[in-house]
């Protein structure tokens, strides 16, 4: 076998190897190696959110546990140059899309009366397809079933009003999560 070869096979087994350690994963706190400070404070008051909203712990924890694995998982493909030329500008548009609609969304967390329910649900399913045109030919159906679930569940109708009603109890919680959108925004990280 060439040294190429080998390479390849290497390299392919390493990533298939990451990818397994990751689907082995069930705590928060050993997905927080591959996240950094802000986003793990952010992940943990979209926890507390969700679990307020849905009085459900087992809905926060499955939220919270799609969102780290697609998230390790894309970092990990990204990192080892899975992604072909066509999928980098896949990817190149998610993240504008994306950044676009968080900073939007922060806009109408900040400026009373300005949430536009339509427009927060149109760019969620834009960002959903996206990212599941990035990863199909990389990730098995279960993990773009993380994604339908993770952008099902915040393009719910019901649970945007909740967080934009005035008189929500989602409001503290929503108010730290805008300042730890604002800061990933300010370092570039969306």
């Amino acid at each position: 076998m060439s040294a190429v070869a080998e390479m390849g096979g290497s390299k392919n087994l390493g990533l298939r190897v990451q990818k397994k350690m990751l689907g082995k994963m069930t705590s928060k706190k050993i997905a927080k190696v591959f996240i950094d400070d802000t986003m793990g404070e952010l992940l943990d008051n979209v926890y507390k959110l969700c679990k307020e909203y849905k009085q459900n712990k087992k809905e926060a924890d499955k939220l919270i546990k799609n969102i780290i694995k697609i998230t390790v998982k894309i970092g990990i493909l990204y990192r080892n140059e899975q992604f072909n030329a066509e999928e980098i500008k896949i990817a190149e548009a998610f993240r504008r899309k994306f950044r676009t609609m968080i900073m939007t969304f922060v806009s109408f967390c900040e400026v009373d009366y300005t949430f536009d329910k339509n427009f927060m649900v149109g760019a969620l399913n834009d960002c959903s397809l996206l990212l599941t045109q990035l990863v199909v030919r990389h990730l098995t159906d279960k993990s773009q079933g993380r994604i339908d679930y993770v952008f099902g569940f915040f393009q719910d109708g019901a649970f945007m009003d909740s967080l934009f009603d005035p008189n929500s109890p989602l409001k503290p919680n929503l108010s730290v999560i805008v300042v730890g959108l604002n800061k990933l925004l300010e370092e570039g990280s969306i």
